[in-house]
């Protein structure tokens, strides 16, 4: 079983920055995907951004709302995989949630969140 915990989320000033931290147990990470969703107050989850294992090339891909602003890393030696968010905007503002997911494996594991609020 693959335990997901966030951490990072603050209250922040537009045009701030963050990092979010997701780390994994209970795996070898450097075999999972990894990517990072949000769901702002009233809205649906949505996809923010996405990694690929590094055998796979770490490749990385990124919503059209947070390109350029966001960059997602991963370190596997800690089993971590990162969200550095500058330039933040109150439409930021959401609960984040890392995922994970084997390739070739169809279970999705997910955190807990962690909230970001973007508020001068």
């Amino acid at each position: 079983q693959v335990q997901l915990v966030e951490s990072g989320g603050a209250l922040v000033h537009p045009g701030g920055s963050l990092r979010l931290s997701c780390v994994a147990s209970g795996t070898d990470f450097g075999r999972y995907v990894s990517g990072w969703y949000r769901q702002g107050p009233g809205k649906e989850r949505e996809f923010v951004a996405f990694i690929n294992s590094k055998n796979s090339g770490g490749l990385t891909n990124y919503a059209d709302s947070v390109k350029g602003r966001f960059t997602i890393s991963r370190d596997d030696a800690k089993s971590t995989v990162y969200l550095q968010m500058n330039n933040l905007k109150s439409d930021d503002t959401a609960v984040y949630y890392c995922n994970a997911q084997r390739a070739g494996f169809s279970d999705v594991y997910w955190g807990q969140g962690t909230q970001v609020t973007v508020s001068s």
